[in-house]
């Protein structure tokens, strides 16, 4: 049986739905950490070690990239560029995961290719911040503050007149003002939308429902069954396409006035709740476009000893 590497530190739900789709198509998943492979420039022909593997495979499925200081982060990087440098399948690659890991890469990105997304500002400076939150919370606006780096709705925050800008290096804040125009989907019904899309078309789709403001399944949001309208389909499909990536889980949220916009775009998306939901099998999904574009690219995996 052919085995593939599928980077991840921790498996769990996700990884068991994964192998079995593996299996159902006759491929073994090998779990790796990315902490755990290495660059040998030591010859003429650079090469990548991925444990378990003495050959460049022909692809490799990336579940997760693990956090570390910010060296630690470059070099995991560094390992998925290369990999695809050398000609191996990246799935998704390196750089849609920076393009998408990075809120206000997203946020510009989506901004460059008119997707309709919240006005937000991303600057360092305390002073500016403060003067950005002013200036729109007099108007009766309201702003969200998010960890430029961050997910499942940890670190968020709505600010309002009046409130106190937090220092540069608390937590979740780490020397970066990330500022959002809050859209408000129905105070006491607050609701978003997931679309989960792979290559280029709608897999599933959920609508989250929060107790409060943020609907994260994380944060106690819970996960209902929808039909998407040819809108929202749409926008998620353009909102992929402006990031550049083979699958993700795009955030999108509805005003009281019916107006679409994309939160958020995420590159290494979780789908147990959307399982939960739909009929179709997302790890399947994912797999089968894995190798439909390993196949495309005329590889196959190499024989381990």
């Amino acid at each position: 049986m052919q085995r593939i590497p599928v980077f991840t530190d921790d498996p769990g739900w996700h990884g068991k739905h994964l192998q079995a789709a593996f299996a159902a198509r006759g491929r073994e998943a090998v779990f790796v950490s990315l902490k755990d492979c290495q660059l040998d420039l030591s010859q003429t022909q650079p090469r990548v070690r991925i444990p378990g593997f003495e050959q460049l495979p022909a692809g490799v499925f990336v579940r997760g990239v693990p956090g570390g200081t910010v060296q630690q982060v470059i070099q995991r990087l560094d390992i998925l560029h290369a990999l695809k440098a050398l000609g191996c399948r990246v799935y998704n690659d390196g750089r849609a995961i920076e393009r998408t890991v990075d809120k206000a890469m997203t946020s510009f990105l989506l901004h460059l290719h008119g997707v309709p997304t919240p006005p937000t500002w991303v600057c360092e400076s305390r002073e500016q911040a403060q003067s950005i939150i002013l200036r729109e919370t007099m108007t009766g606006r309201r702003l969200v503050m998010k960890p430029l780096f961050g997910s499942q709705g940890q670190g968020v925050r709505r600010l309002e007149w009046g409130m106190k800008v937090p220092v540069p290096m608390e937590q979740h804040v780490d020397g970066v003002y990330y500022l959002q125009g809050y859209v408000d989907s129905g105070e006491g019904a607050w609701h978003d939308y997931r679309v989960f899309v792979i290559a280029g078309r709608v897999a599933g789709a959920m609508v989250r429902r929060g107790n409060h403001w943020i609907n994260n399944v994380a944060q106690g949001g819970r996960c209902e069954p929808l039909v998407p309208s040819e809108a929202l389909a749409e926008l998620a499909l353009a909102a992929a396409r402006a990031v550049d990536i083979d699958y993700c889980g795009g955030d999108v949220i509805c005003d009281r006035l019916g107006h679409l916009y994309v939160l958020e775009v995420n590159g290494i998306p979780a789908w147990k709740g959307l399982q939960g939901v739909v009929e179709a099998d997302i790890a399947q999904a994912l797999v089968d476009d894995f190798l439909s574009k390993l196949a495309a690219d005329g590889g196959h995996l190499q024989a381990v000893s």
